[in-house]
C-alpha cells in the first residue's frame, strides 16, 4: 500500500513540476482525498503545492472539484503551520485563489502558523500589495467591533511582538509599509521584541537611502538620467521608467537595459523609503524622553584633587549619577547593534477613541536610542533633516550616556551630520560645550569610535590617520580653547585619548609610509639612471667627425632632449622628497599635513618623470622611423614603454586619494588670502558664537590655579 502511495505522490509531484494541470486534476479525481491529499514529507497537500508554485488557474480548478464534504478539511496545516491561505498570501497572482479559499473557509483568515503569523502577516512579509489589500479588507470586516489591542493581537502581530509594519520595514517593502501606516496608524509606535518602533528600524538601514550609499561617478550619472513615474502600481512591481533625453533612444528602440532597470529600482527604493520616513516621523516623540541637560560647573584641566569625596553619595562632578571606570570601558566596546537594540519598557497602552495624531504618540522608554540618533549613527541625512524639520526641538535630546547629537555624530564619524548641526549658530551654541557622563567633550569623542568601526575604504593607513586628525581639527574649530586641556573621568585630555586610541594606526601608518617611500625611491633612482644614460646614447648616434648628433636638426630630437632632461630633474626631485619622508620623525601631528603633502609631492614628481620618459621614448620611436632604422629597435623600445605605462596606471588611485586628502591645506591657504570688501566671506562658524558664550549664565568659570579640593560637586 505504501509503495502505491509513494508512486502516486511521485506522479503528482512530477505533474506539478511540469505544470500539467490536466494530469494533476485527473490524479486528484482518482483518489478519495482529492486535492487535499498529503503528498510531501512536510505534510503539504496538493493544494499547498499548487498554491506555492503560483499555478493560480490550477488552484481554482482544484477548489472547484473539491467535494462539499471536504470543505472542513481546507484548514489543514503543513509541518510549518501554514494553511493554503498562508501560501496564497505570498504571491499577488494568487489573489483570486485566496478570495475563493476565504469564501469556502472563512476561518482560514485567523489561523496562525508556528511563528504566530496570520495570512495577512505573510502578505506583508512578502510585500504582496494586492493580496494584502484583499486580506486587510476582510480582516477589517471581521474585527470592526474589536478594540485596537484585540484587533492587533488577532491579525497584525505575531507571537514575538513583531507587527505587519515592522516586518514590511525589515523586508524593505516600503510602499506597502506606507500603506499599512496610513491604514493602521496605531501600529506606528508599537514595539517589537527588541523594543524597536518601525521608524527606529528604518533609521538603522542606511542602504535604503541615497545618503547612506556611496556610488561612483558612473552610477550617479545613470541614476540622474532615470526618473520614476508619479503613479505607482499597487503591487510595486510594474512601475514605469522614464529616462531623460540623453538615453531615451534606448526606450524608443524597445531595448531593456539591465543597468537602467537596476538604477530605476534603486531610485524607486530610495524615494519610497523617504516617503515612509515622512509618514512616520510626525508620530514620533521619543526625543521628549531625554536626560537632564546638566553642565559641569568648570572644566577639569589638572589631575589634582580626590574623586572619593565626590562619589561618597554616588554623584559625579556634575551632580548626575556617577558611572565607574569599568562601565566606561564597557561602553567603549559595545557593539552598535547593542546600542540601538537595548530593551525598552513594556508597551504602554494607547488611548482608544478618535484616531488623532496625539492618540499614537510613542510610549515613554527608559533606554535605547531615538530615531534621530539612530539616523545620525547610520548617516541617513534624509531622516535627520526630516525630524529636525518636523520636530526642531528634538536636536536637544540627550541620551542615557549624557550625549547629544554632536557626540553621536563624531563617535560614528558622520561628519556630514556634524556640519549640518553646527552650521546653525544657535544650535551649535547650545550643544558644543556639553560633556557626557564620563566627562568627555566633543574633542574627546574624536578619540572614540564604536567597536567594529571600519574606516572608509581608502588606500592606506596614513590617509586614514590623516582623516581622523582632520576630524579632530574640525571639532577643535568649533570648541572653546580650554577644552583642549579638559580632562575626562579617566584623567585624559582629548589629545592623550586620541593618541592612545590610534596608537596602532599610527604605527601601521608609519610602516606603510616608510615602505612606500623606500619603494618609490628605488623607482625614482632607476628612472634617473635611465634618463641619465639616455642623454649619452642619443638616437641616431653622433657624427664621428664633429661629435654632434646626426639628428640635431630634427624637431623630435629637441623634444627628446627636453623631456629627457625634465625626466631626470623630476626623478631626482622625487628622490629628495621621499628621502625627506624617510628621515622625518613621524610624529602624530605630521600625518595631518606635512607627511601627506610630501608624499603627494613625491608622487607628483615621480609620475611627471615617468610621463616625460614616456614622451622621450615616443620621440625616439618617431626619430627611428624617420631615420629608417631597423624595426627590431622600435619593437624593443615599445616593449620597454609598456611597464612605464602600467606603473602610472597602478599608482593613479593612490595619487587621486592623496589629492583628495590634501584639500585641507589648500582651504587654509585660500582662507589666508586677502579678500576684497565686496566679496563677503562666511566662515564655518562665526567667532561671535564663542564670544556670546561668555555672556551665558551657564558658561564655565575658569579657575587659574591648581585646586586641591573638589569635595563639593557644582
Amino acid at each position: 500500500m505504501d509503495s502505491c502511495d509513494d508512486k502516486l505522490n511521485t506522479e503528482l509531484y512530477k505533474a506539478l513540476m511540469k505544470g500539467d494541470e490536466q494530469e494533476v486534476i485527473q490524479l486528484c479525481r482518482s483518489i478519495p482525498e482529492g486535492p487535499l491529499r498529503i503528498m510531501t514529507i512536510h505534510m503539504d497537500t496538493v493544494l499547498h503545492m499548487a498554491t506555492f508554485s503560483k499555478q493560480a488557474d490550477l488552484v481554482l480548478k482544484l477548489l472547484e472539484i473539491l467535494p462539499e464534504t471536504h470543505l472542513n478539511m481546507l484548514t489543514l496545516q503543513n509541518d510549518a503551520g501554514n494553511t493554503i491561505l498562508h501560501e496564497a498570501a505570498t504571491s499577488n497572482c494568487t489573489t483570486n485563489a485566496a478570495r475563493e479559499m476565504f469564501n469556502k473557509a472563512p476561518e482560514l483568515l485567523s489561523l496562525r502558523n508556528l511563528l504566530g503569523e496570520t495570512p495577512i502577516f505573510r502578505a506583508a512579509r512578502y510585500g504582496k500589495h494586492r493580496v494584502f489589500e484583499f486580506l486587510a479588507d476582510e480582516a477589517d470586516k471581521v474585527c470592526a467591533k474589536m478594540t485596537e489591542e484585540r484587533r492587533i493581537d488577532a491579525f497584525f502581530r505575531r507571537t514575538d511582538g513583531t507587527t505587519i509594519l515592522h516586518i514590511s520595514v525589515l523586508a524593505e517593502h516600503f510602499v506597502l509599509a506606507g500603506s499599512i501606516a496610513t491604514r493602521y496608524p496605531y501600529l506606528i509606535n508599537l514595539l517589537d521584541d527588541d523594543g524597536m518602533t518601525a521608524l527606529q528600524l528604518l533609521s538603522c538601514n542606511p542602504l535604503a537611502f541615497q545618503s547612506g550609499c556611496q556610488h561612483g561617478f558612473l552610477k550617479k550619472l545613470i541614476s540622474s538620467l532615470v526618473s520614476i513615474k508619479g503613479d505607482n502600481t499597487k503591487g510595486g512591481d510594474d512601475q514605469g521608467v522614464q529616462v531623460c533625453k540623453p538615453v531615451s533612444f534606448i526606450s524608443d528602440l524597445g531595448w531593456r537595459s539591465p543597468m537602467l532597470e537596476a538604477a530605476r529600482k534603486e531610485k524607486a527604493r530610495y524615494e519610497s523609503a523617504a516617503k515612509l520616513a515622512w509618514l512616520l516621523i510626525p508620530y514620533d516623540t521619543t526625543w521628549k524622553n531625554t536626560n537632564p541637560r546638566g553642565d559641569r560647573g568648570k572644566p577639569k584641566t589638572h589631575r589634582y584633587g580626590s574623586r572619593a569625596s565626590l562619589n561618597e553619595k554616588g554623584l559625579g562632578r556634575d551632580g548626575s549619577q556617577s558611572l565607574t571606570l569599568g562601565e566606561e570601558e564597557k561602553e567603549n566596546h559595545q557593539e552598535w547593534s547593542q546600542e540601538s537594540n537595548k530593551s525598552f519598557t513594556e508597551r504602554g497602552g494607547e488611548e482608544e477613541g478618535n484616531e488623532t495624531l496625539e492618540d499614537y504618540t510613542t510610549p515613554i522608554i527608559k533606554t535605547g536610542e531615538t530615531p534621530l540618533f539612530l539616523a545620525t549613527m547610520s548617516g541617513i541625512r534624509e531622516i535627520v533633516e526630516q525630524i529636525l524639520d518636523v520636530h526642531p526641538e528634538a536636536i536637544e535630546h540627550i541620551n542615557n550616556k549624557g550625549r547629544n547629537i554632536l557626540h553621536v555624530a563624531i563617535k560614528y564619524r558622520q561628519i556630514e551630520m556634524f556640519n549640518l548641526v553646527v552650521s546653525n549658530e544657535m544650535l551649535a551654541r547650545r550643544l558644543i560645550n556639553k560633556t557626557d557622563n564620563w566627562g568627555n567633550s566633543l574633542l574627546h569623542m574624536t578619540g572614540k569610535k564604536r567597536s567594529g568601526y571600519l574606516a572608509e575604504i581608502i588606500q592606506s593607513p596614513a590617509l586614514q590617520l590623516q582623516k581622523e586628525l582632520l576630524l579632530f581639527e574640525r571639532v577643535k574649530e568649533v570648541s572653546r580653547t580650554y577644552f583642549i586641556k579638559h580632562l575626562n573621568e579617566n584623567k585624559q585630555t582629548p589629545e592623550e585619548l586620541f593618541a592612545a586610541t590610534y596608537y596602532e594606526l599610527h604605527t601601521s601608518a608609519t610602516d606603510w609610509l616608510k615602505r612606500t617611500s623606500e619603494n618609490c625611491t628605488i623607482v625614482a633612482v632607476l628612472i634617473a639612471t635611465v634618463a641619465f644614460a639616455a642623454a649619452y646614447t642619443i638616437p641616431g648616434g653622433p657624427n664621428q667627425a664633429t661629435g654632434l648628433p646626426l639628428l640635431l636638426s630634427q624637431p623630435f630630437f629637441v623634444i627628446f632632449t627636453l623631456t629627457d632632461v625634465i625626466s631626470l630633474t623630476f626623478s631626482l626631485t622625487s628622490v629628495v622628497t621621499f628621502l625627506s619622508i624617510l628621515t622625518s620623525s613621524f610624529r602624530l601631528q605630521d600625518f595631518k599635513n606635512s607627511l601627506p603633502q610630501k608624499l603627494m609631492l613625491g608622487f607628483t614628481f615621480l609620475i611627471l618623470s615617468v610621463s616625460m620618459m614616456m614622451v622621450a621614448f615616443a620621440a625616439t620611436i618617431v626619430l627611428m622611423i624617420h631615420n629608417k632604422e631597423r624595426w627590431t629597435k622600435i619593437v624593443l623600445y615599445s616593449v620597454a614603454f609598456l611597464p612605464v605605462t602600467l606603473f602610472a596606471i597602478s599608482y593613479s588611485p593612490l595619487y587621486l586619494s592623496l589629492l583628495e586628502a590634501c584639500k585641507y591645506p589648500f582651504k587654509l591657504l585660500l582662507n589666508a588670502c586677502p579678500r576684497s570688501n565686496c566679496v563677503p566671506f562666511q566662515p564655518r562658524m562665526n567667532n561671535k558664537l564663542l564670544e556670546d558664550e561668555n555672556m551665558r549664565g551657564d558658561s564655565f568659570s575658569i579657575k587659574p590655579h591648581k585646586s586641591h579640593s573638589n569635595s563639593n560637586p557644582v
